[in-house]
């Protein structure tokens, strides 16, 4: 009963945390979007404070689309809260990561708080850089986009999910070096998920013989998954960043398990593309093709699956909460932040369900580049 609710509990924390969140992203959206350059929108910090003063968030027409994007999106700063001050001005609190950007020879390094949200123009050497609808683009004539090598809110919750699982697994490791017999504490949770992944996943796919080669690829793309996935529902720093529903992120992924499959297929597998047995000869240049395009079928599957679901999740629960905007009644919220709370036990399932399913289909891809056949 103890372990219920204090589940409910924590599904309910991260519930009320999308909903306040999303209530401040009403207000928060026309800095992050509302100004493609900073010169053209103001010329010193007199005009910022005019450009707030004439909208008004009162004025604002609620736009539950621009508002569910921005938070699905990547940014260069974790959005806190907004305030407001005696003035009537709101002002936005945000973590700040920093800028790395790589222009014309020149490495450039400043904090994304510069931007002040957009308002301003960073000068920095002989550039000068301004937000484009959340993109950083130099001040020029071509309007130049700079390489951009900055730690944003993906990079961060990247970065923290290899820092977690490091970490969880040379404290496991260490527990297993030191003699103990029996899983305890974290080995006792993690332990269960390595043979799974191996007897469940490994082995019946790839096969005894061949699976341990390919076992820590699918170890590791499992946990960071899972890690990512759990990251993502956490509406609060460090939480927040949608990595696993950027399509870049999903698409690394896959290109990785299309180079272990096609690098290690062997003889059979080749013949099965060039010279599908059993095929006339007559038949061989629709089938080649053919063939061929299921290799890059397989891994733009495995990426869509993942980018989709993940992404799905979000803008459902997101779409649930802006209802309570959309009709501007408290009526609705009892209505809206139950199907939310059941979105988010929902969401945990998928973020396991989604970690199992590319790590499955991974290993059944690769299976199928190894296998041996038995040749009569």
């Amino acid at each position: 009963m103890k372990t219920v609710l204090k589940t409910f509990l924590l599904i309910a924390t991260f519930t009320l945390g999308n909903l306040s969140l999303f209530a401040q992203a009403g207000h928060d959206h026309a800095d992050h979007t509302g100004h493609s350059h900073a010169e053209e929108t103001h010329t010193d910090t007199a005009s910022v404070d005019d450009t707030h003063a004439e909208v008004t968030p009162a004025d604002e027409k609620f736009d539950a689309v621009a508002v569910i994007m921005h938070h699905i999106s990547d940014a260069h700063d974790f959005h806190i809260l907004d305030y407001t001050d005696d003035h009537g001005i709101e002002h936005p609190v945000s973590i700040p990561l920093p800028v790395i950007l790589f222009t014309d020879g020149d490495l450039d390094v400043f904090m994304s708080s510069e931007f002040n949200h957009g308002h301003d123009t960073v000068k920095v050497g002989n550039h000068a850089y301004f937000l484009d609808h959340g993109h950083i683009a130099e001040v020029s004539g071509s309007n130049l986009h700079p390489i951009d090598f900055s730690i944003t809110k993906n990079v961060f919750s990247m970065l923290l999910s290899v820092f977690l699982l490091v970490f969880i697994f040379a404290t496991v490791g260490r527990s297993y070096r030191n003699g103990v017999l029996a899983p305890k504490g974290l080995a006792s949770f993690i332990e269960p998920l390595v043979l799974f992944v191996r007897d469940d996943i490994a082995v019946p796919n790839i096969g005894e013989k061949k699976a341990n080669k390919f076992l820590p690829y699918l170890l590791t793309v499992f946990f960071f998954i899972l890690m990512n996935n759990l990251l993502g529902l956490i509406p609060f720093f460090p939480g927040s960043a949608n990595l696993t529903g950027n399509i870049s992120f999903t698409i690394t992924l896959s290109f990785i398990t299309f180079l272990i499959t096609n690098l290690n297929g062997n003889k059979d597998y080749w013949k099965h593309i060039f010279a599908t047995p059993g095929v006339p000869l007559w038949l061989a240049p629709i089938m080649i093709p053919v063939e061929l395009m299921g290799i890059f079928a397989k891994p733009i599957a495995l990426l869509i699956r993942l980018f989709a679901n993940i992404t799905a999740g979000h803008i459902i629960i997101l779409s649930l909460i802006s209802l309570i905007f959309i009709f501007k009644t408290i009526m609705i919220a009892p209505v809206s932040v139950g199907f939310v709370l059941f979105m988010d036990v929902l969401e945990l399932l998928v973020a396991a369900l989604q970690a199992y399913i590319f790590t499955l289909l991974s290993a059944l891809f690769i299976g199928m580049a190894v296998a041996e056949h038995e040749h009569n």
